[in-house]
């Protein structure tokens, strides 16, 4: 009979006492936020740039992306189809910040860097502030001109943005999160 030995797990650093990680394959839940924040990255820079940009998307177009804003916006999301400032500073952020966030926090998981548990959070807690509670209120109760025609089709591109941060908020609940499978 062989003896079976284990690979000895990643040790953390954060707590000044050596609390070991659990390796990636250990944190298989981690994979799903590897994946969704991998894509994250790029969908918030395709969509949210051209109205953070000021491009017009009001109409189809032989560009891609606009276009494809285009095709989302025009029956759904009369918010983001003529932004006002607060709105393009809401998208400016989600094109140009949360993308560095959702690189650090991707390479964080595959790592088990404990760090990047405080800017999950805060994170977190932003875009369930301001996407949540902000932009759906606005869609669904603000003014008229606001209000989405098609609840369905905004809550299907919109609510994983919201949902998905939550969940990660409850996964980053505690310090050391990769010392834990959730």
């Amino acid at each position: 009979m062989t003896a079976v030995t284990t690979p000895k797990p990643i040790a953390s650093e954060a707590a000044g006492d050596r609390v070991p990680n659990l390796r990636l394959r250990d944190r298989r839940f981690d994979w799903f936020f590897i994946v969704v924040f991998a894509l994250f990255t790029v969908t918030s820079m395709i969509s949210d740039m051209l109205p953070t940009l000021g491009v017009d998307f009001s109409a189809p177009s032989p560009n891609f992306l606009v276009n494809a804003n285009h095709w989302y916006a025009h029956d759904t999301d009369p918010l983001f189809m003529d932004p006002p400032v607060w709105m393009r500073i809401v998208t400016g952020l989600s094109a140009f910040v949360y993308p560095v966030f959702y690189v650090l926090l991707v390479i964080s998981l595959v790592r088990g860097w404990n760090w990047i548990q405080l800017p999950s959070v805060i994170y977190a807690t932003m875009i369930a502030s301001i996407t949540g509670i902000i932009v759906f209120g606005v869609e669904f109760f603000g003014e008229p001109e606001f209000q989405t025609p098609n609840p369905a089709k905004f809550l299907a591109f919109n609510l994983p943005y919201v949902l998905i941060p939550i969940l990660l908020l409850v996964r980053m609940r505690k310090p050391l999160p990769f010392t834990r499978r959730f």
